[in-house]
């Protein structure tokens, strides 16, 4: 059984930075396509970025050219970088492997980011 566990959220003023982790366990992390998600409240869970197992990137819409995707293989860890954090921002965030949801791991706590105007 795969463990996610997220870290690195918290309160930012919008503008801000932050750099959130996510360390999976098991030994397929490498070959696995990641992505980080996000729920906001009221709303259903998304996908904001996505890194392939060459490292090749997608992103929503929403966050194109203010979050980067990347991650560390020696470390079974997956980064995401925010940068020019805007309120709708706001929202806990998770990673978890990209698929059909019956392919992917038990979700983590995930990691609550607050962005303040």
């Amino acid at each position: 059984q795969v463990q996610l566990v997220e870290s690195g959220g918290g309160l930012v003023q919008a503008g801000g930075s932050l750099r959130l982790s996510c360390v999976a366990s098991g030994s397929t992390f490498s070959v696995n396509t990641m992505g980080w998600y996000r729920q906001r409240p009221g709303t259903q869970r998304e996908m904001v970025a996505a890194i392939t197992s060459l490292s090749d990137t997608n992103y929503a819409d929403s966050v194109k050219g203010r979050f980067t995707i990347s991650r560390d293989n020696a470390k079974n860890t997956v980064y995401l970088q925010m940068s020019s954090l805007k309120p709708e921002d706001t929202a806990v965030y998770y990673c978890n492997r990209v698929g059909p949801s019956y392919l992917q791991h038990v979700w983590g706590q995930g990691t609550q980011v607050t962005v303040s105007s």
